[in-house]
């Protein structure tokens, strides 16, 4: 069973025997439970959705500042030859701090990476590639996404196939699930 603590909607204060009790409105709190046997599958995959999403959202986030900080600082950078090393720096420092993570995603929650990251950055995951790590690397990283039914080159389509995951998307950013890694 789970539940989120929320921030007051309004506040007053009541008098009441001549002590002032503070009143809070609260708003309204979904509890979720185990589903039983019974439940509808449309709410069970739900509930699985907004499991992976809730794990892969921090490191689409994380990707989309890393991302934005590579580019300012390769633009202040003169030689094509450093700018490289920086990446290739800065690819060792993500793969030191988060291969062991990203390894432990399931395969739905790396496909929901893939989008989140699309939809974080503007780019696809293969774009990305292929602009910091070059056509080679791009086309290798894609070949190995296809042979565990992924592709680095989905676009998110929060209009359309994607609109459960913008939703959970939007409650996140709303404070309305906690997210933690």
């Amino acid at each position: 069973m789970a539940s989120q603590a929320q921030t007051p909607v309004s506040s007053s204060s009541a008098f009441f025997n001549g002590d002032t009790i503070p009143y809070y409105t609260l708003p309204v709190v979904d509890i979720v439970a185990f589903l039983p046997a019974t439940a509808s599958d449309e709410a069970r995959n739900y509930i699985k959705l907004r499991r992976d999403v809730i794990k892969a959202y921090p490191y689409a986030k994380i990707a989309s500042a890393e991302l934005s900080y590579i580019n300012e600082t390769v633009s202040t950078i003169k030689t094509e030859r450093e700018k490289k090393k920086f990446i290739k720096e800065q690819e060792n420092i993500m793969k030191a701090q988060f291969e062991k993570d990203l390894r432990n995603l399931t395969y739905t929650q790396g496909k929901i990476l893939i989008k989140l990251i699309n939809r974080e950055t503007g780019n696809t995951s293969y774009e990305l590639v292929k602009e910091l790590r070059g056509s080679l690397q791009a086309f290798f990283w894609q070949s190995i996404a296809r042979l565990f039914t992924a592709n680095l080159k989905s676009q998110y389509d929060p209009q359309g196939e994607d609109k459960m995951i913008e939703q959970i998307v939007q409650s996140i950013e709303r404070g309305e699930l906690s997210v933690r890694n």
